[in-house]
């Protein structure tokens, strides 16, 4: 597979793509339509998403342009010519970024919320502040000197600092660091009120405030504090001792990123240019580092956690989940999907469906073994609960645990230990190829074997915001395909032939190369030929170019993807019947879904795997077919809805437009909220009252 620089056909490198997808949730952020809390939620999720970024693209491109050798000078030009390009737009979009900060901080100070600094305050708030500080606070700060630090390399870069100014009449200036305890006292306090306003500050001015009493009876008396952050190299290292065990290798390489070099800084404006100077020194960076002038405050993903006051007026109304009368719970989950194949759309529906199923055979008498593949998982896991349950009843319990699920690893370490001490075989997949397929599957002593196959992770917390089906069944062929699966994860080098399920890295690539060139096939021949996906990702070079070949064919080609989109769309002779939208709401698409016409068989499929090399090529996925007729007819609306919606569509040609999709409809068609109201009137508008109201 050659890189993109040497395509002979249009292609957009998927990093700069990615930075068009962040750029449409920032549009998100600066809609007027959109409520003032969900919008500081969308600007939290930008920088959330772009710390990530540079974390590990950006680090990546870095790494390969400060490359030495002629061998890699083509690898080396293009990697420095992306940077290059991705710093502009970067560049662009956080003025933009700060501009719209500032337009929703006045949004919610309209509406009562106003976010304070310490000059604001009135005395009985001020008072409030200092009992804060000396009660919750103080005993979390542990300022260090600049001068005493070697360097900056083992200190964490998710955090947000202070960079301390300490003056005095009879004294040189001095320069401490402090890293805010956002995590054990959260970045935003609320203050008393007696006007019936909301006051938040920031525990940044908090501890501005209190820093005479952080250094006490030193002879100082100015005090001024700088904010910063910094962004590492989140690549690991790995121990190659053949005697180290796996979970061992990943907990010593978790903590080798404590030394990643620094590639990216971001520090308040106003911080004096020797503190600047003293900072950029320790951290240790180099030309192609990112050094970035910005505003009071950094580490903005936590807007994603601002209190909310109970303004639900400020905040999307609630969608609880639908309840599905066909799964009661007062009858047998397992007997019920053996009777017939069943699905969940969470967060339409709630994951609970998926908790009671395991719950249920960790104790039945009838069920002998249960296989799972976790990926990621809730801090919490009712999951692994179940799983413990089913050990402990004697079940022969089965968890395939991928330890390399990037910034989750220490929490996979937690859990597969646990499961250990439980009794669980904990498999640590196969070497070389992460394991992201989403499986189950519940072996029976008598009757069917039950699996589960899903589009996103066994995380109840995921599950709330995250758009994606779990498919429920009991038909014989699919879950053969499915312990077939297993199988191969534990002997990897062994042929394994799948009748049903698209498994990589076996044959999936050249399963959803057939199903297109039969489309081509049926359109050369004047048959009505379209292909309609719903996924996160399309940047393989392979299935870009085959779709452009449809196109060429004269298939209709639709698409909803999230993310990252390699295709330029509607360049004559090449792209013209291709259309593609991303959608950006309330809750984050997720769902990978497959619609080929297939002469009018309508095949639809289901499953983990987007459309990158790493999916097809580098990971174990699974892809179903949905044989149900009533599920096939509700993926299928799900895509066309997708696809119909010109609310919170745009456009995604290759350009980076913001444009909201043209449907052709004059009909507002918001895609999450035709779809609620159509599972509440589906189901008689029961709603969940035995789970957690969604976010």
């Amino acid at each position: 597979m050659s890189d993109s620089y040497h395509s002979s056909y249009p292609y957009v490198d998927r990093d700069v793509s990615w930075m068009y997808f962040n750029h449409r949730i920032l549009q998100e952020a600066m809609r007027e339509n959109v409520p003032p809390l969900e919008r500081l939620s969308f600007l939290g999720i930008y920088s959330n998403n772009l710390d990530e970024f540079f974390r590990v693209r950006m680090a990546t491109i870095s790494r390969i342009a400060t490359m030495h050798g002629k061998n890699v000078a083509d690898e080396k030009k293009h990697a420095t010519d992306l940077f290059g390009k991705l710093s502009d737009i970067n560049d662009k979009l956080s003025d933009e970024y700060a501009d719209a900060v500032k337009d929703v901080e006045d949004v919610l100070s309209q509406n009562n919320i106003e976010i304070v600094d310490p000059v604001q305050l009135t005395e009985n708030q001020l008072h409030y502040v200092r009992c804060i500080f000396r009660g919750k606070i103080s005993g979390f700060i542990s300022p260090v000197w600049i001068n005493r630090m070697s360097e900056f390399s083992r200190e964490d870069d998710d955090r947000i600092y202070l960079a301390v100014e300490l003056t005095g009449p009879s004294r040189k200036t001095d320069y401490a660091v402090i890293r805010l305890p956002v995590d054990t006292c959260g970045r935003f306090i609320n203050l008393p009120s007696d006007d019936g306003k909301t006051y938040v500050m920031y525990l940044d001015d908090i501890i501005r405030l209190s820093l005479p009493h952080i250094f006490p009876g030193m002879g100082y008396t100015g005090f001024n504090a700088y904010s910063f952050k910094f962004t590492k190299d989140a690549e690991m290292e790995f121990d190659n001792d053949l005697h180290v065990g796996p979970l061992e290798k990943i907990a010593k390489a978790v903590k080798s990123r404590k030394k990643g070099a620094t590639l990216r800084v971001i520090y308040d404006r106003d911080m004096p240019p020797q503190m600047l100077h003293s900072l950029i020194k320790k951290l240790k960076l180099d030309k192609l580092d990112t050094i970035k002038p910005s505003g009071r405050y950094h580490n903005h993903k936590d807007f994603m956690s601002f209190p909310s006051a109970g303004r639900t007026d400020l905040k999307y109304p609630e969608w609880r989940p639908v309840v599905k009368p066909e799964l009661k719970r007062s009858e047998s989950l397992l007997q019920t999907v053996a009777e017939k194949d069943r699905f969940v759309h969470v967060p339409y529906h709630t994951f609970d469906y998926v908790v009671r199923l395991l719950q249920e055979a960790a104790v039945s008498k009838k069920v002998k073994s249960i296989k799972i593949t976790l990926y990621r998982v809730a801090k919490n896991s009712k999951i692994i609960e179940a799983l413990i349950s089913a050990a402990r009843n004697g079940k022969k319990v089965t968890a395939v645990v991928e330890l390399l699920a990037r910034f989750d690893e220490s929490s996979n370490i937690h859990w597969s230990k646990k499961m250990q001490d439980a009794g669980i075989n904990v498999v640590f997949g196969v070497e070389g190829l992460k394991v992201h397929s989403k499986l189950i599957l519940i072996g029976t002593k008598t009757g069917k074997d039950i699996a589960v196959i899903g589009t996103g992770n066994f995380h109840e917390g995921n599950a709330k915001v995250y758009t994606d089906y779990f498919l429920m069944t009991g038909n014989p062929a699919i879950t053969k395909d499915v312990a077939a699966v297993f199988n191969f994860i534990k002997r990897p080098y062994h042929p394994i032939a799948y009748k049903h399920l698209l498994v990589s890295p076996n044959h999936m690539r050249d399963r959803f190369l057939n199903l297109i060139d039969a489309e081509i096939e049926n359109a050369k021949k004047g048959r009505r030929a379209f292909i309609h996906i719903k996924i996160n990702h399309i940047t393989d070079e392979e299935m870009v170019e085959r779709l452009y070949e449809a196109s060429k064919a004269g298939v209709e080609i639709r698409l909803s993807v999230r993310g990252n989109c390699s295709i330029v769309t509607g360049v004559k002779g090449t792209s013209e019947n291709i259309k593609a939208s991303g959608i950006i709401d309330r809750y984050l698409e997720h769902a990978r879904l497959f619609h080929f016409h297939a002469n009018g068989q309508d095949k639809v499929f289901l499953g983990s795997a987007d459309w990158m090399p790493r999916n097809l090529d580098n990971r174990v996925e699974v892809i179903t077919p949905v044989l149900d007729p009533e599920i096939k007819a509700d993926v299928i609306n799900t895509i066309e809805s997708a696809l119909a919606d010109n609310v919170k569509a745009r456009v995604v040609d290759g350009t980076g437009t913001l444009t909201i999709q043209d449907t052709g409809s004059d009909t507002p068609f918001r895609s999450q909220e035709e779809l609620y109201s159509r599972y509440v009137n589906i189901n008689k508008a029961e709603v969940s009252d035995s789970v957690e109201p969604q976010p």
